[in-house]
């Protein structure tokens, strides 16, 4: 293990391009650190659709909205979710017909809903869709969904089978999980730009940022191509664990970690992807685990409250990848001048 600090001097030069693999509320809050460093471009965020659903005739896509949003500096920095200068006459009009009413739907966000779920039936991808939107909201970064097919994340819980939203809002994430499946997920094609993007010889870092593993990222590399796409990258792999002080910032994860047996630490974040990633980032509170994770780490401040925040971690992971860059070179000119 080599562990490394927190490097608070000048930026260094802008890299190539980068991926990120991203969740919701947490990843979003890296994705827009990075977009913040990077040109046009150069940014590609691959994002979870397991979370999508249909609700009132409507195609919901929670990540990706997620992500839009942060991005385009539209965010509720309140509540954490959905739009700025939200307001509820919809819900509360459907609420006094007796309507289905579980997930909030606001009437700034039911715009988006919409007007995509028309373009959808009118037989638009959901990546242009979500490609002409960000552009008109002036996002720089590309988003794109983890694939065009449909693919639910699936919770088997104590009270039965739940799809993931049902789980997380309706039920509250109260019930005890004992599994996560991904149904479409086999049968399901890795988007190909995505599968370009980890294959582009400027490629400088693919940052799995600190979305739930479980719920957010695992659908992801659930797609065939994926996963592979990754471990043949010759850019390094960094994920920014979500735990920070024995608990997971945001959401479910700690209380998923533990109902699956797992305790709540970064090492067993880096357990769960040991077969992918060169190098981990973790928070300066869980510092005295760096010395029992067996690959390159990174101590940084990973809670992101404020725009200063998500700049300064999205440095660190860049500048780490850099190191962990040029120490590959390093090691393949020491092997090549001993041959």
């Amino acid at each position: 293990m080599t562990s490394y600090k927190e490097d608070r001097s000048s930026p260094s030069e802008r890299p190539g391009r980068v991926v990120a693999l991203c969740g919701g509320v947490g990843g979003a809050k890296l994705a827009l650190g990075l977009e913040t460093l990077l040109s046009s471009g150069q940014l590609t965020v691959a994002v979870n659709t397991g979370d999508d659903f249909e609700y009132l005739g409507l195609r919901i896509s929670p990540d990706l909205d997620t992500v839009l949003y942060t991005l385009a500096g539209l965010s509720d920095q309140t509540r954490g979710w959905g739009r700025a200068g939200e307001t509820w006459n919809f819900m509360a009009a459907l609420q006094e017909l007796g309507g289905e009413s579980w997930f909030s739907l606001g009437d700034r966000d039911l715009a988006l809903h919409v007007e995509r779920t028309r373009r959808l039936l009118a037989g638009e991808t959901l990546t242009a869709v979500m490609g002409e939107i960000a552009h008109r909201t002036g996002v720089k970064a590309r988003i794109l969904p983890m694939t065009e097919e449909p693919v639910r994340t699936i919770v088997h819980t104590a009270d039965g089978e739940l799809p993931f939203q049902q789980y997380f809002v309706k039920h509250a994430c109260k019930p005890a999980v004992s599994e996560i499946t991904f149904s479409g997920a086999d049968d399901a094609v890795a988007h190909p730009a995505l599968l370009d993007a980890l294959a582009h010889p400027d490629l400088t870092a693919i940052v799995i940022c600190p979305s739930n593993p479980y719920l957010s990222i695992d659908p992801i590399l659930a797609v065939p191509g994926i996963r592979a796409a990754l471990q043949r990258s010759v850019a390094p792999v960094i994920v920014v664990s979500p735990i920070v002080g024995g608990q997971a910032v945001k959401g479910p994860t700690a209380k998923i970690m533990t109902e699956l047996g797992i305790s709540v630490t970064s090492r067993s974040v880096a357990e769960h992807y040991r077969d992918l990633i060169d190098g981990l980032v973790i928070d300066h509170s869980d510092a005295a685990e760096a010395n029992e994770l067996a690959m390159p780490v990174q101590i940084a401040r990973t809670l992101m409250q404020t725009a200063d925040d998500k700049q300064r971690l999205a440095q660190a992971v860049l500048d780490f990848a850099q190191v962990l860059t040029d120490q590959a070179a390093a090691s393949t000119r020491l092997r090549g001048s001993h041959r």
